[in-house]
């Protein structure tokens, strides 16, 4: 069948002519709920344990910064150059490897870590979803190459929705090349629906939130 008799099929079952303009878009429709920040940090945990991440609230980011030395202890990690997580001083725990010159090294140094220590641009409350820029600050290799992924956000970029960040983020490819939604440790499953975590990605998933 000729691809003009396909768009011929096509526009005869829209109900148009050839040559005839599509319709304007109709209007977008975000849905932004009003939700304190205690309740968008209770549904976020729910949903990330839910999906078997782990969730932990930490009081400073001194607290933070120990919660994330014990979880790594005696691994080899990569941080990202994430301005956040030198603040925490999680950039310069022992054994903890930032600052690649070198796409190359980096990518070496992803492949053979145990664990990839990140922050996040935005987190999703509703959906226990991490969302990540990908950037000089936010390489994508740190999240998704190691076994193990600890992220360390502040509290303020918890939003509701995914509505919530369109509205913040209408065209994400004007900000970054590649916009990650990481909910949850990396699972899939063959023909016979057998779920495996860990094959596509870290295996385990750790959120510490400040």
């Amino acid at each position: 069948m000729s691809r003009e008799i396909i768009l011929e099929k096509v526009r005869s079952a829209l109900g148009r002519s050839p040559g005839q303009p599509p319709a304007e878009a109709p209007a977008t429709r975000l849905r932004i709920p009003e939700v304190a920040v205690e309740e968008r940090l209770d549904s976020f945990r729910r949903s990330l344990e839910a999906l078997a991440g782990k969730f932990y609230l930490a009081s400073s980011r001194e607290d933070a910064r120990r919660y994330v030395a014990a979880l790594i202890e005696g691994r080899t990690a990569v941080a990202s150059n994430s301005p956040y997580l030198a603040e925490c001083g999680i950039a310069g725990l022992p054994g903890v490897r930032t600052g690649f010159a070198r796409e190359a090294e980096l990518r070496e140094a992803c492949a053979s870590a145990g664990a990839g220590v990140t922050s996040a641009d935005y987190a999703l409350a509703d959906t226990g979803t991490l969302v990540l820029l990908s950037s000089a600050r936010e390489a994508r290799m740190v999240s998704l190459l190691p076994p193990l992924h600890v992220a360390v956000i502040p509290r303020e970029i918890v939003l509701t929705t995914l509505d919530e960040l369109l509205t913040l983020l209408p065209c994400p490819a004007d900000a970054t090349s590649s916009m990650l939604l990481i909910t949850g440790p990396s699972r899939t499953a063959d023909i016979e629906q057998i779920l495996v975590r860990g094959v596509h990605g870290p295996g385990e998933v750790h959120v510490v939130v400040i």
